[in-house]
């Protein structure tokens, strides 16, 4: 389609080129025979003199531009279209086509030199061409604002290239000009990611402005994520980054609330299921998280993240019941053993195998299995499943 376009454009050019001679100026003639000759140096000397004796000549500021964008120079380019326009709408079809035309070439630019610099394995290389990307990618714009998929493409390119502050004002426009799911879901991701390093710096600092710029950053996540739920209830990423804010930012009980609402309004959403139940286990409502996550393997059987955080709620909540117990043998050694505790690492038995089964090569969780496997004095099945985790750890 696009090359349709350009070939159109193209046609209406040399017509105009071959059927303005008679009413055309000298300076006007000479320019558009230096233009058929390719010879761009003489031909723009000849339309700075037109424009120069005739500075409402729509045809001459035209040309200007068709020159400009032949050498490349878009900014100059769209000066000339724009004085062209402003004098009058003659050519308003044909510039809108050398603009499309011109988007068309530096959009792929951007799209090649960023998957050369996404393959290379050259540090410097990769930079280069990623930066050659965003730039053609910025110049493509200024030809076409309203393109939601070039503030896309720039986006991904300051990302690859870990400069997520400059990703922000791309993602947002994205966000403005089409409600893009990944529009919400790596804004958001970058407002969480530029928080927890705040937040992880005021730990070490002791700097309450790092403290108070981490909050401030939670919640342009919670906003951007908030919305973008509305559109994309399902998608489990964003949901995940919207929970992991709410906490981040100490709202816990806003956040409970929130997506206590979304499974009462969607009730077979298990992304909603399962961020309920990460939000509950946070809170340490073992009891409630349980029927969260078993609700989420009932809508989806192999869903690896609620399985798993199923078996850690209840190695937490039997954990939980195990130091109490604990506490009160100290206080009075003669006091009634409540073994509540191993009924609840029990409960969690199946989840784990079930977890290790789908992730095989995850040495976290066969030590958590086999950590339960000794609380439950399985004492084989927690020596192969130790031996299984420090042999994925080597």
């Amino acid at each position: 389609m696009q090359r349709s376009k350009i070939i159109f454009a193209v046609l209406i050019f040399m017509g105009m080129v071959f059927t303005g001679f008679q009413c055309s100026s000298t300076e006007l003639t000479s320019a558009k025979l230096y233009i058929q000759q390719k010879n761009y140096p003489k031909a723009l000397e000849s339309l700075h003199r037109e424009v120069t004796k005739n500075p409402k000549s729509i045809e001459g500021y035209y040309l200007l531009g068709v020159v400009y964008g032949v050498k490349e120079e878009y900014n100059k380019m769209l000066d000339a279209f724009n004085k062209s326009l402003g004098i009058g709408k003659q050519y308003a079809k044909d510039i809108s086509n050398q603009k499309k035309y011109y988007w068309a070439q530096l959009f792929n630019r951007g799209v090649s030199n960023y998957q050369k610099g996404r393959s290379t394995t050259k540090k410097d290389s990769s930079k280069l061409f990623l930066d050659k990307s965003a730039e053609a990618f910025k110049t493509a714009l200024k030809l076409e604002p309203d393109s939601a998929s070039t503030y896309k493409n720039l986006a991904f390119v300051y990302m690859s290239a870990q400069e997520y502050d400059n990703a922000i004002a791309p993602l947002k426009k994205l966000i403005e000009k089409q409600k893009e799911q990944d529009g919400y879901k790596y804004l958001g991701e970058i407002y969480f990611n530029k928080a927890n390093k705040l937040k992880a710096k005021y730990k070490s600092s002791g700097n309450m402005q790092d403290s108070l710029q981490s909050m401030i950053y939670y919640e342009d996540a919670i906003k951007v994520l908030q919305k973008g739920r509305k559109y994309f209830p399902h998608n489990s990423d964003l949901l995940l980054i919207l929970s992991n804010s709410y906490i981040g930012a100490h709202k816990l009980d806003v956040a409970i609330d929130a997506f206590k609402t979304g499974v009462k309004e969607q009730p077979n959403n298990k992304y909603y299921r399962y961020n309920y139940g990460v939000l509950l286990l946070g809170a340490k409502n073992y009891q409630a998280a349980v029927k969260q996550f078993k609700k989420a393997i009932e809508i989806d059987p192999n869903y690896q993240n609620a399985i798993y955080n199923l078996a850690v709620t209840y190695v937490k909540w039997g954990s939980g019941l195990s130091q109490i117990q604990n506490e009160k043998t100290i206080k009075n050694p003669n006091a009634k053993i409540d073994t509540t505790y191993k009924y609840i690492y029990r409960e969690a038995l199946p989840y784990l195998e079930k977890s290790v089964r789908l992730k095989a090569d995850d040495a976290t969780l066969w030590e958590l299995l086999g950590k339960v496997y000794t609380i439950l004095n399985y004492q084989n099945k927690a020596k192969a499943a130790y031996d299984k985790a420090d042999k994925l750890s080597r």
